[in-house]
């Protein structure tokens, strides 16, 4: 049963997309670079994280070939045009099977990557994580890409200490892709995920193992996220995503200081003031209560 594993949220300067995370109370993992061009810091969550991506060495990407999607490639180009939210990427037991079962959905799919680097654990020390990822993209979504995410040493990857964010986050709630006509992409998202789209106001949303993906017109995503939505002339994009977090007096006493505005919509959801890189970003809370509150 796949959930989502991770949000790809691409920026040009990234020091300051850091400093403006942080900002929101996340926590963030030390900078850390791909072999292939691209690098990142991490905020995880709880099974989940969200990936804060920039190109650092772009000599080093290579270029989509028949039957190879580039993820460098893809980010570079999406970079070119925009910032924000460039792929949708759920978790993975065996990315090679994710592949076959994509195929039988009729999906367009590619060749896995495999790939390691590098990451840096709280204690300083340097630990080698690894992935197999298992592409799929629709034509009718041009500016979005989707992936599974097989890893294959998770203990150097989770770590307690990463997981703590003062303004207690705990999960990606939903993801928001914004179309015309948000059924149009019902089939694709069903191939991809395995779960089947059910109607939803304003569009379609599918109930993954953790998260919802959701498909809503911009008139919807304006409304549900107090914002215009992101231009569509060059095709359906992701405008924002709604991070789960402990409770909403948390979260608000970790952004007192940052300048930054939330909106109250209702009792237990507030939505951020302005855009970080490109993206629309809510809170709801969960209202859990226990140890990690009194940190």
């Amino acid at each position: 049963m796949k959930g989502i594993d991770h949000l790809v949220l691409c920026g040009r300067d990234h020091p300051a997309m850091r400093a403006a995370y942080a900002a929101l109370g996340f926590t963030l993992t030390p900078e850390a670079r791909h072999p292939f061009g691209t690098g990142n810091s991490l905020i995880q969550l709880e099974g989940c994280f969200l990936e804060l991506l920039s190109v650092f060495e772009p000599e080093k990407i290579s270029e989509p070939e028949e039957g190879r999607f580039s993820f460098a490639a893809f980010n570079r180009d999406f970079l070119e045009a925009r910032e924000g939210l460039s792929m949708l990427v759920l978790d993975s037991l065996d990315a090679r099977a994710d592949v076959a079962a994509f195929r039988a959905a009729g999906l367009r799919t590619y060749q896995p990557f495999d790939f390691s680097r590098k990451a840096r654990l709280p204690d300083g020390r340097e630990a080698t994580v690894g992935f197999s990822l298992a592409f799929a993209t629709d034509p009718k979504l041009p500016n979005t890409a989707f992936f599974t995410c097989q890893q294959h040493a998770p203990e150097h990857f989770w770590k307690p200490q990463y997981q703590r964010h003062p303004n207690r986050a705990l999960t990606v709630l939903e993801v928001s892709l914004v179309a015309e006509k948000p059924g149009d992409h019902a089939a694709f998202l069903e191939g991809f995920s395995g779960f089947r789209a059910e109607p939803a106001k304003g569009g379609i949303t599918i109930r993954t193992a953790r998260g919802n993906i959701s498909c809503v017109t911009p008139e919807r995503f304006a409304e549900s996220f107090a914002r215009a939505a992101p231009h569509l002339g060059d095709g359906p994009r992701f405008g924002g995503f709604t991070i789960g977090v402990r409770r909403m007096a948390r979260l608000e006493e970790a952004i007192a200081d940052s300048g930054l505005k939330l909106h109250r919509d209702g009792p237990h959801r507030a939505i951020l003031s302005v855009d970080v890189n490109g993206s629309g970003i809510a809170f709801f809370a969960l209202n859990r209560q226990d140890a990690e509150d009194d940190r």
